[in-house]
């Protein structure tokens, strides 16, 4: 009966989101609206659409797993990541929407790149997109694993299956409608991922006795699990540590699946009120996700290992709730890998066909023509990214981070400073991202000591050091990129 009644939500959700893609299946007319939406995204939709695709299946698995093990010091992870979005939204989020319409309507960010630094010979807009393309594979195969683990965990599926089954799903709604078809979706999977990432950790402390058992169930359980400054064993957290899990923050300024959506706002005035919706969703939500993997070590009396800690919030959902409730709140751990897989597949399609397809090979290619071969790249992304997913003890946390650093060094500075300083040029941008990128890959490879400091920090550092020593080495940029740059920033 429970099996029943989970898969009978899982379908009904599923087939909702089929139906959205439908629906957005005959307005793709142009490239523009299948990356972009054609710029038509109201507040709402770019509030929760974005910030969806940014939590990904990790706030669900990753965070409260990392909790569960770790307790507070958890914080640091969602205090960096609540300051880094609402750094973006504030920082970035107005500015990159302005700046990408008046230089040439770019609709990549690669595109952007290309625009604002009049690259004509296209170097900068193919090294950006080759780097969005080794990275959102692994970013992408973290959703694929996330999926795989919910259903391998909630029907018994052998890894493998469940692994393709969730793949498919992915593909097919985002292949059919496109951008819209993935910012609507993501609109429902952030309000179901919202509601249940409030609800089972409530549950749980409902459960064991109430606030007040609760909070000294924890205490009981280590001398350091409710100490911010200490890991889940007591002992004392290191600077390194401290600074490695705040600097999630950074990332936010370059990841490109959520810099679409500001590109893809109605208008700049919409900037504003979508902050303020997104920043609740953010807070509301990154705190809860602390608390179920917290309030998990006082339900279950056994502990989970290291590599089933991510599913504490299945574990919880299916012991504590009707297998109906059950099945809605599961809905919304596919929610959260559905909504940042199909925003990255998208990403990368974009980069594939637009910045790459049209740019090398096609450059005559019709409109209509662009649209086929962005889906066709949708599906090739997704298989090459369920090759990577194929190892069943992948850690979701772990290839996220992977990624995230990898965006956040290659493209975080590059963002930030194209929109601030006038002096930036083109081969300073191509340094900094190579910088970034190439640090983070290498910065991975190396342990002990400053090694462990989570890559993106000097990932970033790098970046900014190269952007500014390139860019002042190099030629003023021309008459029209310094036009172009008060334009943009003139009512910013």
């Amino acid at each position: 009966m429970e099996n029943i009644s989970v898969i009978i939500t899982f379908a009904a959700y599923l087939a909702f989101m089929l139906a959205i893609g439908s629906h957005f299946y005959k307005r793709n007319e142009s490239l523009s609206d299948y990356l972009i939406g054609g710029r038509q995204l109201n507040k709402w939709v770019a509030a929760m659409s974005a910030q969806a695709s940014d939590m990904s299946g990790w706030l669900l698995l990753g965070l409260p797993g990392y909790a569960y093990l770790q307790g507070m010091e958890a914080f640091w992870i969602a205090l960096g990541l609540a300051a880094g979005t609402y750094l973006n939204w504030k920082l970035v989020a107005r500015r990159l929407r302005r700046y990408t319409e008046i230089a040439g309507d770019a609709i990549t960010l690669p595109d952007y790149f290309a625009n604002r630094f009049n690259d004509h010979n296209r170097l900068l807009r193919v090294v950006a997109a080759v780097f969005i393309l080794v990275f959102f594979l692994i970013y992408t195969a973290s959703g694929f694993v996330a999926g795989a683990k919910l259903f391998e965990s909630v029907f018994g599926l052998p890894y493998h299956s469940a692994l393709f089954i969730g793949v498919a799903v992915i593909i097919s709604y985002t292949a059919l409608g496109g951008f819209m078809a993935v910012s609507w979706t993501d609109f429902f999977q952030g309000i179901i991922m919202f509601f249940a990432i409030i609800a089972v950790p409530f549950l749980a402390i409902h459960a064991t006795g109430g606030f007040a058992a609760s909070s000294e169930a924890m205490r009981n359980i280590d001398a350091g699990f409710l100490d911010v400054f200490t890991n889940g064993k007591g002992e004392p957290l290191t600077a390194i540590s401290i600074l490695s899990l705040t600097a999630w923050g950074i990332g936010y300024f370059g990841q490109p699946h959520i810099l679409t959506r500001f590109m893809a706002v109605r208008t700049a005035n919409d900037i504003k009120p979508a902050r303020r919706i997104a920043m609740v969703w953010v807070l509301v939500s990154l705190c809860c996700a602390v608390l179920v993997g917290m309030a998990g070590r006082i339900v279950l009396p056994e502990m989970l290992s290291e590599s089933d800690s991510e599913k504490i919030f299945m574990v919880l959902v299916s012991q504590l709730t009707h297998p109906i409730i059950g099945g809605i709140l599961l809905a919304a751990v596919l929610a959260a890998i559905m909504s940042t897989a199909d925003s990255q597949l998208l990403v990368t399609s974009s980069a594939l066909t637009e910045d790459l397809y049209r740019v090398i090979i096609r450059p005559q290619a019709s409109e209509k023509e662009l649209v086929w071969v962005s889906r066709g790249t949708v599906v090739g992304v997704a298989a090459v990214a369920c090759g990577i997913a194929l190892k069943p003890d992948s850690n979701v946390l772990d290839l996220v981070s992977y990624a995230w650093a990898g965006f956040g060094a290659a493209f975080g500075p590059l963002v930030l400073l194209s929109l601030y300083w006038k002096r930036m040029t083109r081969n300073g941008a191509i340094a900094g991202i190579f910088g970034g990128g190439i640090t983070v890959l290498g910065w991975k490879q190396l342990e002990g000591g400053v090694f462990d400091l989570y890559e993106i920090l000097p990932g970033f550092l790098v970046s900014v050091a190269m952007i500014i020593l390139f860019s002042l080495l190099d030629k003023k940029p021309n008459a029209l990129v310094e036009e172009q740059f008060e334009q943009a920033n003139k009512e910013c």
